[in-house]
């Protein structure tokens, strides 16, 4: 029997990939809830439906290819009709922390490239005040400068280290990935610009710039729900 959570997952993606009409350019997130919406967008292509999928990692591209989605880049397509990702917590306003599978990097990219970002999640992702640790995807040269500069923020900075590998996790950009803790992020937008500032940070985990174009699809046992902000 399927868990609450699986469940909840599965409508919210589901409810993304109904969004999707005929002819549209779609970004396509990393994570599970997302991989949900891609099946749903793979049964929709055999009924007939054409898009083009623009994928955030290379996680989100070897599932696409699975489910027979075409697939195209930011290279092909510098705007599209809708993205949909997942996130890791998620305000009340609907600024986000990403990067748990390290791709906020091309996440941000297309979400930027996005008409709109839709966001997919169940509901144990709702936070009153986003606390979880952020991810900084830093180039390496430059990870010891970046983890000071954040300590002069007041975060707690520490490279992640690989499962079933040894030393950092390498993103798909050939980076590596600091989680930084925050004791309270009470200016997310603020706090993102300065974090993307940093010499040698490409691209950090928190979403505020995003909130105008954002619906946030939270999903329960029954059905999905949008989130209103």
């Amino acid at each position: 029997m399927e868990s609450e959570q699986i469940i909840a997952k599965k409508n919210a993606g589901y409810f993304a990939a109904g969004l999707v009409e005929d002819g549209m350019v779609v970004g396509l997130g990393t994570g599970s809830t997302v991989f949900y919406a891609m099946e749903m967008l793979a049964e929709k292509i055999r009924n007939g439906m054409k898009m083009v999928g623009i994928p955030t990692s290379y996680q989100a591209e070897c599932r696409a290819r699975e489910y027979g989605i075409p697939l195209a880049t930011l290279h092909d397509y510098t705007e599209l009709d809708i993205a949909i990702d997942g996130a890791d917590q998620i305000d009340p306003k609907g600024n986000l922390i990403k990067g748990r599978g390290a791709a906020q990097t091309q996440e941000r990219c297309v979400a930027s490239a996005s008409r709109l970002f839709v966001v997919v999640a169940d509901a144990g992702k709702k936070t009153s005040c986003l606390s979880a640790p952020v991810p900084v995807e830093v180039i390496p040269s430059a990870a010891s400068l970046a983890a000071k500069r954040l300590c002069e923020m007041g975060g707690l900075p520490r490279i992640r280290e690989g499962v079933k590998k040894d030393g950092p996790v390498i993103t798909d950009n050939g980076n590596w990935i600091i989680d930084c803790t925050f004791s309270d992020i009470t200016d997310p937008l603020a706090l993102e610009i300065k974090i993307n500032n940093i010499p040698g940070v490409l691209s950090c985990g928190i979403f505020a710039e995003f909130t105008g174009k954002t619906k946030i699809v939270i999903g329960n046992r029954e059905s999905a729900e949008v989130m209103l902000i």
